[in-house]
């Protein structure tokens, strides 16, 4: 498949690369370099921080449904439906502040906005702490939100600019990957957390704040050192390294260009009708996901056990989901579809919508809801995590990309500000709403992907007719990201 082979000028502007010469030279780079060890050194510098760090966003918009089960509401006196409300408003600053954070990581580095992002929402975390009425929560989840937004967009874009097209999906869900981990953590620490009770305050929901929140603080703190901007700055990698990846990404994608933020790249991504569709495509899937990750814990404690118990057994669904989004991001790899793979995933995640709904009394069955759990959790994650990396193999422009990667979330948020308000207190033990919900979500992910899969499969074959008269131009100087006719997307 044809990747973006964009023509590199020299300072007279004069062309001295050819569009269609996707080889990497190798000998002006000194000794040989190992393509495959190349990639596993950048994969070792890169992956774990950012990982890391997404754990701990995940970690800290999620534990409030611990939180919950640990006496919240009672202390705030505060009511469900209010509740539900603070769950909102954490994606409405989330979706007002996605875009904007990533003009700001485009105008300055990696290295000191991703950290600066997590220390803002680590501190918010742990003020979350002290609240002692409903306007500080309300204010506290606001404000995560906004802290929060620009982590996710930033990263993708982030992994656009060291990756070659087909290597980003990959490192994209071993990043997501970390939203199961962080599940699975969450309810592990929840549970040691929560014997703080009586420590201080009458109820341990205010320590899982607190200690989660000092841990992001010093972990962000730490990140200034071990996050690395772009790859011509970066320390970790040789001369000769350094040349070897500017090449090879100088044959598939627009990342060794010195491109200027341009507003011109944000008009084309939002003009862009496929744009559209990317953030459609996660927004089928965020109501499932957050309504998931923010309400596991209160399903399964109405199924008939104890807090404590509740928050152990949202462990083993996590630990699933992380395995199921390895394994369906290396086979998607692998076999270079994207689209069969987030309809597949969706229908299996909406198998166990469909048991919870069919289980029409599961405090008396409660294996069986707890089963259709890990069909829930097993699909949404690796699904979410594919169709997030979908624009970053797609969208060409760093302009147009990191808009494009910003709206994809902030458009699928608005399915989560809608899920938050779908599991209310009395609904349970059945929340038949939050589950139909859910499970028409996922259908719809199916219907979303397979348009955009065939809309993608129509535009290559639409360019592919034109091949040989694209071949008579010969080298173009102007080349045109993902609109030059030489591009292919891939579906």
């Amino acid at each position: 498949m044809m990747g973006e082979i964009e023509s590199e000028k020299d300072q007279a502007g004069v062309v001295s690369r050819s569009p269609d010469d996707a080889s990497v030279s190798r000998e002006s780079i000194g000794p040989a370099i190992n393509e495959r060890s190349l990639l596993r050194k950048i994969d070792g510098h890169l992956l774990p921080p950012v990982a890391i760090l997404y754990l701990l966003s995940f970690l800290d918009r999620s534990n409030v449904g611990n939180a919950r089960i640990e006496g919240l509401l009672d202390d705030l006196k505060m009511s469900g439906d209010h509740y539900l409300i603070g769950l909102s408003l954490y994606f409405v600053g989330y979706t007002l502040f996605e875009v904007p954070c990533n003009v700001v990581l485009k105008r300055t580095s990696p290295r000191v906005w991703l950290p600066t992002l997590t220390i803002a929402w680590g501190v918010v975390s742990t003020l979350m702490g002290i609240v002692h009425n409903e306007a500080g929560f309300l204010a506290a989840r606001f404000f995560l939100g906004v802290a929060e937004s620009g982590l996710f967009p930033g990263v993708t874009y982030y992994f656009s600019m060291w990756y070659k097209r087909k290597e980003r999906q990959y490192r994209v869900a071993l990043f997501f990957s970390a939203a199961s981990l962080a599940g699975a953590f969450g309810g592990a620490l929840a549970y040691g957390i929560g014997r703080l009770k009586g420590t201080v305050w009458e109820n341990g929901w205010h320590w899982i704040f607190i200690l989660e929140g000092i841990a992001t603080v010093v972990v962000a703190a730490i990140g200034y050192i071990f996050i690395h901007n772009y790859p011509h700055t970066s320390k970790f990698l040789t001369d000769d390294e350094r040349k070897f990846v500017h090449q090879r990404l100088a044959s598939d994608c627009d990342a060794t260009h010195q491109e200027a933020f341009s507003w011109d790249g944000v008009k084309e991504a939002l003009k862009d009708p496929k744009c559209w569709l990317y953030g459609l495509g996660f927004h089928t899937m965020s109501l499932p996901l957050y309504t998931l990750s923010l309400f596991l814990p209160t399903i399964i404690k109405d199924l008939g056990y104890k807090a404590a118990t509740a928050q152990l057994l949202t462990v083993p669904p996590y630990a699933f989901a992380f395995s199921t989004t390895i394994a369906v991001a290396v086979l998607s790899e692998r076999l270079g579809k994207r689209a069969v793979f987030i309809g597949s995933s969706a229908v299996f995640a909406a198998i166990g919508y469909a048991i919870l709904l069919g289980n029409t009394d599961p405090v008396a069955r409660p294996g069986l809801s707890y089963a259709a759990v890990f069909f829930a959790a097993g699909g949404i994650y690796p699904a979410t995590a594919l169709v997030l990396s979908w624009p970053t193999i797609n969208v060409s422009g760093q302009t147009k990309r990191a808009t494009s990667t910003a709206m994809q979330i902030s458009i699928g948020n608005l399915g989560a500000v809608l899920g938050t308000q779908l599991y209310r207190s009395h609904d349970g033990p059945r929340f038949i709403v939050g589950h139909s919900f859910a499970l028409g979500y996922l259908l719809a992910n199916t219907i979303v992907v397979t348009s955009l899969a065939l809309l993608l499969k129509k535009e290559n074959e639409r360019r592919a007719s034109v091949a040989e008269e694209v071949k008579e131009v010969g080298e173009i100087p102007d080349w045109k990201g993902d609109s030059d006719p030489r591009w292919r997307f891939e579906y």
